[in-house]
C-alpha cells in the first residue's frame, strides 16, 4: 500500500543527489525515441538547485490536444501565480512541459524524459486514461508521484503507490447529466448510446452511462461503436436514430464526439443529447457549431464555484483568453496547486532543496495524500489509495448566441 514507500527512504537517502535546475522559463519539449528504454536514471548532475522542476506531461499535438491545451493553459497560470506568491518558501517552481501526443508510446516517451533527463519530483498527467494506463506504471517503478488532471476512468489510482489524480471518477460524474436530461425531459423512454471502443476512458464511461440507463428504468434501445480516429459517422447515427431514441449519450473525445453530434443533428435527431466527459471542451464547438446547440454535459468544475482561489483563476484565465474557464484547465491548475502546497508544507519540514531526489519525491507522495487542498474545484482531499475527494458537482448545456457561431456552457440549478 501507499505507506510501504517509507521503507525506500533509508536506501535512497544515501544517493548523493539534489534537484536539478532546468534552465530558462517555461518551455515546451517534445520526449526522445526512449519508448523502449525502461532504465531509470535517477542521478543529478548539480548539488544546488535554484527552481523546484514540475513535469507537465500532457497532450499538445494530436486529435486529443484539443483537451490538452487547455491543460497547458490551467498549468501556466497556475505556475505564475505560486510563483508570484513566493514558489516554494522563496523557491520558484519550474514547469517542464512534454508531449504526449494522442497515445500510449507519446504519453511513456514523455514520462521517461521528465524522470531520467528533467529531473522532475512528480508529474501532472497524461491527458487520456488510456495513456495513464501505459504511463504511470513508468513513474510508479521509479517512484516518482504522478497527478492525473484527466484520468477518470476506474482503477486509475490502483495503478500504483505513487500514482493519484484531481479528477473525479466517471462513476460519480456521469449520472448527473443523464439525470439533468430527465429533469429536462420528463418523458424520456428509449436511450441510444454511442462509445469509441479504442480509448480506455470511453469504454470505462460507456459501462457507467449504460447502467445509469437502466438504474433510472430506461431501455436502452442500441449500442453503437466507434473509433476516435473516425470522421464518417453516417452509417452508426442512421442505425441508432432508426431505433427512435429519445435521448442519445456519446463517449468519446472532443474531435470524434464533435463530428458525430454533428452527423447525429444533420441526419435528423432532434433529441436530447449527453455527452461524456471527453466532450468536455469549448474546443468541441468549432467541430460541430450550431449543431452542438443543446448538449449536456456534466462537470466537476463551475467557473462560479465560491472561493478567492477559483475567482482569482477564473478572472487570470478570462483575461488571457477572454472566455470561462473550462473544466481540463482547472484540474491542471489543481494538481499543480497540491504540488506546490504539499512541497511548501514538506519543505516546512525539511528543507526540499536539500533532499536527494529519490527521497524528496517519496516524502513528497505521502505528503500529497496527507493534505487538504482549497483549490477552483473546491476542497479536495485523497483516499490513501491516491483518489480525489470532492464533493461539488455540476451539469452544464452548450447554448448558442443569436448568431449560432459563438457559444459556451451554461450551467444548470
Amino acid at each position: 500500500m501507499k505507506d510501504s514507500i517509507a521503507r525506500t527512504t533509508a536506501l535512497l537517502s544515501t544517493c548523493a543527489l539534489l534537484l536539478t535546475a532546468c534552465g530558462g522559463g517555461t518551455q515546451t519539449g517534445t520526449a526522445g525515441n526512449t519508448a523502449n528504454n525502461t532504465t531509470t536514471n535517477t542521478t543529478a548532475t548539480t548539488t544546488t538547485s535554484s527552481v523546484v522542476p514540475i513535469g507537465i506531461a500532457v497532450a499538445q499535438t494530436s486529435n486529443v490536444a484539443l483537451l490538452g491545451q487547455e491543460q497547458v493553459a490551467g498549468a501556466k497560470i497556475a505556475e505564475k501565480y505560486f510563483n508570484d506568491k513566493g514558489g516554494i518558501n522563496g523557491t520558484p517552481i519550474k514547469l517542464v512541459f512534454q508531449d504526449t501526443s494522442g497515445d500510449e508510446a507519446g504519453a511513456i516517451n514523455a514520462f521517461q524524459t521528465l524522470i531520467n533527463k528533467d529531473k522532475v519530483i512528480g508529474i501532472v498527467g497524461p491527458t487520456l486514461s488510456q495513456q495513464a494506463f501505459s504511463a504511470d506504471p513508468v513513474a510508479e517503478r521509479a517512484k516518482v508521484p504522478v497527478i492525473g488532471p484527466s484520468n477518470t476512468a476506474k482503477n486509475i489510482p490502483e495503478i500504483g503507490d505513487y500514482v493519484a489524480r484531481v479528477s473525479a471518477p466517471v462513476s460519480i460524474v456521469a449520472p448527473n447529466s443523464v439525470k439533468a436530461a430527465l429533469k429536462q425531459n420528463p418523458q424520456i423512454k428509449q436511450v441510444a448510446v454511442f462509445y469509441a471502443q479504442n480509448d480506455a476512458f470511453s469504454k470505462s464511461e460507456t459501462e457507467i452511462f449504460q447502467q445509469t440507463v437502466k438504474d433510472q428504468k430506461l431501455q436502452l434501445v442500441t449500442v453503437q461503436k466507434f473509433q476516435t480516429s473516425d470522421t464518417d459517422f453516417q452509417s452508426q447515427a442512421t442505425n441508432a436514430i432508426n431505433a427512435k431514441p429519445d435521448l442519445i449519450i456519446i463517449s468519446g473525445l472532443a474531435a470524434d464526439g464533435g463530428n458525430l453530434v454533428r452527423q447525429l443533428r444533420e441526419l435528423g435527431y432532434t433529441g436530447l443529447i449527453v455527452g461524456g466527459n471527453g466532450l468536455n471542451t469549448s474546443n468541441i464547438l468549432p467541430v460541430c457549431k450550431a449543431f452542438c446547440d443543446g448538449v449536456l454535459i456534466a462537470q466537476a468544475y463551475s467557473p462560479e464555484h465560491p472561493g478567492e482561489i477559483n475567482a482569482t483563476f477564473r478572472k487570470a484565465y478570462f483575461d488571457q483568453y477572454k472566455k470561462e474557464p473550462p473544466q481540463f484547465s482547472a484540474q491542471a491548475f489543481a494538481a499543480v496547486q497540491v504540488y506546490v502546497e504539499a512541497l511548501k508544507a514538506l519543505d516546512n519540514k525539511s528543507k526540499v532543496n536539500k533532499l536527494p531526489l529519490p527521497q524528496l519525491r517519496t516524502e513528497l507522495n505521502k505528503q500529497i495524500l496527507s493534505g487538504k487542498y482549497n483549490t477552483p474545484l473546491g476542497e479536495i482531499g485523497f483516499t490513501p489509495v491516491g483518489e480525489v475527494v470532492q464533493k461539488d458537482f455540476y451539469v452544464a448545456q452548450i447554448k448558442l448566441d443569436k448568431d449560432k457561431i459563438q457559444g459556451r456552457f451554461t450551467f444548470l440549478k
